[in-house]
């Protein structure tokens, strides 16, 4: 990827590179202004390829009949929440008519030059759009995919090459003199296809690891409420009014003081060693090692101050600093149990401080819950939810691994270092 004293070595026109110069070309590749690139590959700026690039506007807010359902109207929030048949705010006709936005056919590529630098989208519908967008309309011998894919390798080059204190924007011209490497339009379809195809996996995955999120957190619900019963578990039993609602007979609400103590975290100066075998926690993860543990069983841990919703769950020895507490779980209770049940605290609630969140330990160990008298069911049920999570973990490695992929192939597709054909 040209870098960006490259990128304005190579806008100001000048013809040779002497760093480029010293380059020595393999067979089949051909030394250009960018570096070596396949001997079928051409060098064009963007406006070489590109027939033109179209800005858009906003209707008055003043004037209601502007406004509608009509007409999808793109600004960059939509980049961030994006859903190639919609926007999240629409446009009427007059509004398009009456003000500078224009009507963007779909399957048109819509970038950022204000804010979001080097951002693309691609709508399958049509849409109008604001002013800080451009909708670029290539030549036939660019294919819109394949320029898709050029603006995600180059988006921090993009990127660097903003201007602005507050908001960073990048110029037309700019953009137009960008170095764009490219073979073949027929390459660029197979090339762009073969992107698309890993960009389909890496869609199936976030969607596969989304529907067992939502199943996990349905089967929580059930589970942690004793709303539903494993086998093996309540057969017979009926349920019972409470304070904190109906559940099953068999089970108790108990004070979390009844359950667990919160014990407080120390000062790890005097035992902090790089070369420890053992992680010191604060409420944002590990901050160092040490060879000397503060607690050695099955404990959660929750936000003394500061992040105090987000509990954290630790089989092994470890040592906590002042901001976070740590818990002695009793022998009756599952730690893990445990820790599932503090997911869903609304920590805040009890918050005791005006400013900065912070719990008391008082406070936390008066927490009524809902819970199984028997350990076993705790047990069975925390099991139940572990093996989502497990899951969920082996499908969210597998995501980064694809996305990996996709980076590299980027980088050798794109740069013509390994050409499709």
């Amino acid at each position: 990827m040209i870098n960006e004293a490259q990128a304005k070595y190579l806008n100001t026109g000048e013809s040779k590179n002497p760093i480029l110069e010293k380059i020595v070309c393999p067979k089949g590749y051909k030394l250009t202004e960018v570096g070596v690139i396949p001997s079928d590959w051409n060098t064009y700026r963007i406006s070489d390829v590109v027939d033109k690039i179209v800005g858009g506007g906003t209707p008055s807010r003043n004037i209601p009949e502007y406004w509608g359902n009509a007409i999808p109207w793109v600004t960059v929030k939509d980049f961030t929440t994006f859903n190639p048949n919609q926007a999240q705010e629409y446009i009427s006709k007059k509004g398009l008519l009456n003000s500078s936005s224009n009507l963007i056919p779909k399957g048109v590529l819509i970038t950022s030059t204000r804010m979001a630098l080097g951002k693309a989208v691609i709508y399958d519908v049509d849409v109008s759009i604001n002013q800080d967008l451009k909708a670029v309309f290539p030549k036939k011998i660019l294919d819109t995919k394949f320029l898709y894919y050029w603006f995600q390798k180059n988006a921090d080059l993009i990127e660097e090459l903003g201007s602005g204190s507050t908001v960073k924007g990048i110029s037309l011209s700019d953009l137009r003199g960008m170095i764009f490497v490219t073979p073949l339009v027929a390459e660029q379809a197979t090339i762009a296809k073969a992107l698309s195809d890993i960009d389909a996996l890496i869609i199936s995955l976030e969607k596969l690891i989304a529907k067992k999120q939502a199943i996990k957190t349905a089967t929580m619900q059930q589970l942690l409420t004793g709303k539903k019963r494993l086998p093996g578990f309540g057969e017979g039993k009926v349920y019972k009014q409470t304070e904190l609602g109906e559940i099953p007979e068999d089970w108790e609400i108990k004070p979390l003081g009844e359950i667990l103590k919160i014990r407080h975290g120390k000062s790890q100066k005097e035992v902090i060693d790089d070369n420890g075998v053992y992680p010191i926690l604060a409420t944002g993860g590990e901050i160092g090692r040490t060879n000397i543990a503060l607690y050695s069983k099955p404990s959660v841990l929750i936000g003394r101050k500061g992040t105090i919703d987000v509990p954290r769950y630790m089989n092994s020895p470890f040592w906590t600093v002042d901001t976070l507490f740590y818990s002695e779980i009793n022998n009756n209770s599952d730690a893990k149990y445990i820790f599932y049940k503090f997911g869903f605290i609304d920590w805040y609630s009890y918050s005791e401080a005006s400013g900065v969140p912070s719990l008391n330990a008082a406070t936390i160990e008066k927490i009524l819950q809902v819970l199984p008298s028997s350990k076993d069911e705790q047990i069975a049920i925390s099991d139940v939810i572990t093996n989502f999570d497990e899951d969920i973990k082996l499908l969210q490695v597998q995501l980064v691994k694809t996305q990996q992929i996709k980076q590299g192939m980027m980088q050798e597709l794109l740069t013509g270092a390994n050409s499709s054909n």
